[in-house]
């Protein structure tokens, strides 16, 4: 029994807390669980949802290439100081277009009341919560898109252009306002300009241009497509204007790839040349038309320059973001990422006339398509290109055509070679020669 107690007195008794939680720490996450989601809304998963914040990933490879630069359009980019400049223009276009419309007894006010309706709509186009009362966002809807359609009209010549107007007059702004109108952090949803361009028409415009033929005419400035290519795609159903012009370079009635469920990525030209295979430019509407026949693959040329490069980059980020959206910018991207690994590959690409390089140095473009095609995520099985992808691989990996390709890209692709490789043959049959009449002696 004594030793039972001193067992019992080695143990000491701990006296147990009763932990409270606090009243406002319980309040407090109470209200973080009530609130909504303000950088990421809940319509950004939606189909209605276009409109969206450029992940930081993506913002880490491509710096401010879906930033605006000179003109803000959308409340994600709007009132920030270096953007005034046009901001002030905005207004005076604005008054030009008024003036234009009063002779239909149309005032500012039927302006606002035809926006102000579709407000809500609007809104579920954004990724992000709009911080603007239903007002606010209803005159910046009016004021961005009566500029957009009035820039449109002047560039198309359908009303008359201010003499010495600097929006008009000077070269680089239009440069600017091409790449700034595609940016996708920085549009308004189609169906408003739509809107707007239906309720300022003048009597005697409903025979002229449609907004679709003015938005192409605009952009064609620098593309330089055909006008029986800029026809086709007249009525496209767009959600903006990015969505509208790339829209514009998808292939019409292209047919579903058949799931192989085994598609990998080919390798970069380097090893595709070595293997027999070769590249060949080709005429297409689009640059998004490739085609791989007989160890030849058929790419129309494609530009890239300062326009180029930034409609690409935000096409891409677009099909990204976007549930439900096609990948051909992303497909093309990663099939020209394969492609190219280094200023070499791009150089080569160039000498074969797939690329017109007006962007920079052959390194500089090499970087800009890797960076291109960097941590995107699609479906390979399901991409119009899948089908490429697996006949390319099969070539690849063929035998006898591969190895002989082999030979003649290590021994006959330039005069030096060739002359090495017929001086070593010559002086093994000398050396046969000189064998056999030894031998023969």
């Amino acid at each position: 029994m004594g030793n039972d107690g001193a067992g019992e007195d080695s143990h000491p008794h701990h006296a147990v807390q009763i932990w409270e939680v606090k009243p406002d720490r319980l309040a407090a996450m109470h209200e973080k669980i009530s609130a909504t989601p303000k950088m990421l809304s809940k319509w950004a998963g939606h189909p209605s949802c276009s409109i969206f914040r450029v992940p930081q990933s993506l913002i880490d490879i491509n710096g401010r290439s879906y930033h605006p630069h000179i003109v803000s359009i959308g409340p994600y980019h709007h009132g920030q100081p270096h953007l005034q400049m046009i901001q002030e223009h905005k207004w005076r276009f604005l008054a030009a277009l008024l003036r234009r419309t009063q002779g239909r007894g149309l005032e500012l006010e039927d302006y606002l009341k035809a926006i102000y309706p579709l407000e809500p709509k609007v809104r579920e186009c954004y990724s992000e919560i709009i911080h603007l009362t239903a007002d606010e966002f209803t005159e910046l809807l009016v004021l961005d898109g009566c500029f957009i359609i009035e820039l449109f009209r002047k560039y198309g010549k359908v009303v008359p252009v201010e003499p010495g107007d600097p929006l008009t007059s000077m070269s680089w702004v239009y440069s600017f306002f091409l790449r700034d109108l595609i940016r996708i952090e920085n549009q308004i949803p189609y169906f408003i300009l739509q809107e707007l361009f239906d309720l300022t028409r003048m009597p005697g415009e409903e025979s002229g241009p449609s907004l679709s033929d003015l938005a192409l005419g605009f952009f064609n400035n620098t593309l330089q497509r055909p006008d029986e290519v800029i026809e086709k795609y007249r009525h496209l159903d767009a959600r903006h204007l990015l969505d509208f012009l790339r829209s514009s370079f998808i292939p019409l009635n292209q047919p579903e790839p058949s799931k192989s469920g085994s598609t990998r990525v080919i390798q970069c030209i380097s090893k595709l040349r070595r293997a027999g295979i070769k590249l060949r430019p080709n005429k297409a509407e689009s640059f998004l038309t490739v085609r791989f026949r007989r160890g030849m693959i058929e790419m129309p040329t494609v530009s890239i320059d300062d326009f180029s490069s930034c409609f690409m980059i935000n096409c891409v980020a677009y099909e990204q973001c976007r549930k439900n959206c096609s990948t051909h910018f992303t497909t093309y991207a990663t099939l020209m990422d394969c492609l190219i690994n280094t200023a070499r590959d791009v150089e080569y690409l160039s000498d074969c006339s797939i690329i017109e390089n007006y962007f920079g140095t052959e390194a500089e473009v090499a970087h800009f398509i890797n960076n291109l095609g960097k941590d995107v995520t699609f479906d390979i099985d399901k991409c119009y290109l899948a089908r490429l992808f697996d006949e390319v691989n099969e070539y690849y990996k063929n035998g006898w055509h591969v190895q002989w390709a082999g030979f003649r890209y290590r021994y006959f692709r330039s005069p030096w070679s060739f002359i090495s490789a017929l001086a070593a043959f010559v002086l093994l049959v000398l050396s046969v020669l000189q064998t056999y009449y030894t031998m023969i002696g």
